[in-house]
């Protein structure tokens, strides 16, 4: 049985909340503001909020075998020193497209980081998935993104599950462990007119995908074999962004959302939206990030 009752985490509100992570080393829940350049921490046991300004947009940030913070950012990859905030810039496979920018990305069960980049004004379809491999290089996996989100893969390793949220859908490809290559591409689930569009992602410890709709008020709950919609979570803001397992037995489902673009009406009606929300044992569990994990 899922439970649906949320409550929210903090009082920080966030432009454009998304990228939750959990950290199980420093029992914290990580998460960003996009068009703030911040990444939000808190620390459930202790109610400890920190903060750390990148000074450009951040649409992803991973954890790393070494503790430390990798963030795909406006202008490429970055390590981030989290006591300082300091950046030291690693690789930018995107300088001829300064309209783009970096907005969701995870790391693979092989610790490589996967990331994908959209059109600022969101008027042109030039978004790409990249791939931050352990030695550093990046690999360039699919072009003509409109906006590049979830990513997920299955318990196995063998499939990776991917968002372009314009198509509104969900797709699978098979999945290489060894080599990072994805071929047969399929439609798991479409998401119909007036549903919202599918946005951030994550995945339970039952190989079943969570979904967050934007503009769709809701997080569904996907059978990837069937495409069946087998459950939802309904929230009082409208852009639910993505979502995320954590807590000290993965049983908290942690949701991110967003306010931009809301009118006043709209702001009024969803006080709550930019918040951070979470469901306190959801009745399914998930499973610990993959972080990335450099070799040279």
């Amino acid at each position: 049985m899922i439970k649906k009752g949320w409550k929210t985490v903090t009082n920080q509100i966030s432009l454009l909340g998304e990228g939750p992570v959990w950290d199980e080393r420093k029992n914290r829940i990580i998460w960003l503001d996009i068009l703030a350049g911040k990444i939000h921490q808190y620390y459930p046991q202790t109610a400890e909020y920190r903060s750390i300004a990148t000074g450009q947009y951040v649409g992803a940030v991973t954890l790393t075998e070494n503790d430390k913070l990798l963030g795909a950012l406006h202008h490429g990859f970055y390590e981030i020193d989290e006591k300082t905030g300091n950046k030291n810039f690693l690789v930018d496979p995107e300088v001829h497209l300064p309209d783009n920018r970096f907005n969701d990305g995870k790391c693979d069960p092989n610790g490589r980081f996967w990331a994908g980049t959209m059109h600022i004004p969101e008027t042109e379809v030039t978004g790409n998935l990249y791939v931050l491999e352990n030695d550093g290089t990046v690999s360039h996996k699919i072009s003509d993104i409109g906006c590049s989100n979830g990513l997920a893969w299955n318990s196995a390793g063998d499939t990776l599950y991917y968002i372009d949220s314009p198509t509104r859908q969900v797709v699978a490809y098979d999945y290489s462990l060894e080599t990072a290559e994805i071929t047969n591409r399929r439609v798991v689930i479409t998401i119909p007119e007036g549903g919202g569009f599918p946005d951030g992602m994550t995945i339970d410890a039952e190989d079943q995908l969570w979904v967050a709709l934007w503009d769709g008020w809701k997080l569904i709950r996907v059978n990837p074999a069937t495409g069946e919609v087998t459950d939802q979570i309904d929230l009082p803001v409208a852009r639910i962004t993505s979502a995320v397992f954590g807590g000290p037995d993965y049983g908290d489902l942690y949701i991110t959302s967003a306010k931009v673009g809301l009118d006043d009406t709209q702001l009024k009606d969803q006080p709550l939206a930019g918040s951070l929300f979470v469901v306190e044992n959801v009745g399914v569990k998930g499973r610990p990030a993959f972080r990335y994990r450099r070799e040279n």
